[in-house]
């Protein structure tokens, strides 16, 4: 148990009540003030009321899901973030890390190793290197104020246009696949197709490229997705 002039605070995102009151009460037992939410969107605001030093948080929730508030918590607090899920998948944990997560438990698991991970988390410093901005030539983004431009010209981007850009630039280089796109910027839950990401594409390219029929920003990689050259 720690030591209660170091009592931390831990924040349960979970909306599998019997998970989340049998975490909560083993957590309050070893000595950590447990809060705790069944959707994403009451999770999201009393995560920004309490500042808790640990949000621990399902991917699969109703209201909003655990990406999409992994994400905004990232851009928000310091504090550290663990995701739970019932997939295992190589790619399953990449997305949830590349969310900003600090660690990621399958379902099912022992409360032994949960707590190991609840400790390492808390001993680690959240990742604040985290960049503010992202810049490409005359093409700047920025994260915090949710702005993009080229030159002194203003973007009009939707919500998603600017995600996507984002999720594009942080990767430069790299090929993205269409469905990976998808469950990064339109979330886990999203069942759309994936023609949603070419229609973004091309509205994109509309607004930062020079000649958008020939773009050299946002290249499409044939039959897999797209890379940003930055």
């Amino acid at each position: 148990m720690q030591n209660p002039e170091e009592k931390k605070s831990i924040l349960i995102v979970e909306d599998d009540q019997t998970l989340q009151q049998t975490l909560a009460y083993n957590l309050n037992q070893e000595g950590y003030t447990v809060s705790v939410a069944t959707d994403g969107q009451t999770g999201l605001d009393m995560a920004r009321s309490l500042t808790p030093d640990l949000v621990v948080l399902d991917i699969m929730l109703p209201e909003l899901d655990g990406l999409s508030m992994c994400r905004i918590l990232r851009r928000e607090l310091d504090s550290s973030i663990i995701l739970l899920t019932a997939r295992s998948s190589e790619v399953d944990k990449i997305i949830g890390l590349d969310s900003g997560a600090d660690d990621y438990i399958t379902k099912p698991f022992g409360f032994g190793e949960f707590l190991a991970r609840i400790r390492a988390a808390l001993r680690r410093k959240p990742n604040n290197a985290a960049p503010k901005q992202l810049e490409s030539g005359d093409l700047v983004v920025d994260l915090v104020g949710r702005k993009a431009f080229v030159g002194d010209r203003r973007l009009d981007l939707s919500f998603k246009e600017f995600d996507l850009l984002a999720e594009l630039m942080k990767n430069r280089g790299m090929v993205l696949s269409r469905d990976l796109l998808l469950t990064k910027v339109w979330g886990y839950d999203y069942y759309g197709e994936s023609r949603t990401v070419d229609v973004h594409i091309r509205w994109l390219r509309e607004k930062i490229e020079e000649n958008p029929s020939k773009p050299k920003r946002i290249t499409t990689i044939r039959s897999i997705g797209y890379r940003f050259e930055g």
